[in-house]
């Protein structure tokens, strides 16, 4: 495993979805307090961070392929897209709300990272395999350097988590743990 060199004026962190509604949904209040983390880590390092969460306006904006599976509520409860307390959202961070289960499609996160130089993008959230993955093939294909903390990640089920952080995040970036970010990136 290669040391991390990070350089937090070109790194950027990137979190999945720690809102309200799939916190409690996914039982995720560990992965908030491990975000937090990270968090307060760019904060004190000047890094930039994204807050990531899922929203509609009225819901005739969210994808409705024929799935055998659904993927989607009929209605949410209020504060459903919020972010969770704990997790050190402020005031005027920089949100992106996304419509489908990638940052990067149809928003302006690539945007943002480019104009700031940011060539890197510490990637955590839920859930591991639907909205990070996505987030980490869409990152990929723009270039990015990547590094999944995987503990600061969840999915509906242990077996959908571990064959991310097994089989697909290896290939397109670094895997690290918190502990592991932390002690790399001081």
């Amino acid at each position: 495993m290669n040391t991390l060199q990070v350089d937090f004026k070109k790194t950027a962190l990137v979190m999945i979805d720690l809102q309200k509604g799939i916190v409690q949904m996914t039982k995720g209040q560990e992965i908030v307090e491990k975000a937090a983390q990270l968090v307060e880590m760019f904060r004190n390092n000047g890094g930039f961070i994204s807050f990531v969460n899922v929203d509609y306006l009225d819901g005739k904006d969210q994808l409705k392929p024929i799935t055998d599976q659904p993927h989607h509520a009929a209605a949410y409860p209020e504060g459903w897209a919020e972010f969770v307390p704990g997790l050190g959202y402020r005031e005027g961070d920089y949100v992106v709300t996304k419509r489908q289960w990638g940052a990067f499609f149809g928003t302006d996160l690539d945007l943002q990272l480019r104009r700031r130089g940011i060539d890197t993008i510490v990637l955590c959230g839920i859930t591991t395999n639907i909205g990070v993955e996505t987030t980490a093939r869409e990152a990929f294909q723009l270039g990015y350097n990547q590094i999944f903390i995987t503990d600061a990640m969840k999915a509906m089920s242990v077996e959908e988590h571990e064959a991310s952080c097994k089989f697909i995040f290896p290939r397109i970036g670094k895997v690290r743990t918190v502990e592991q970010f932390l002690d790399e990136s001081e």
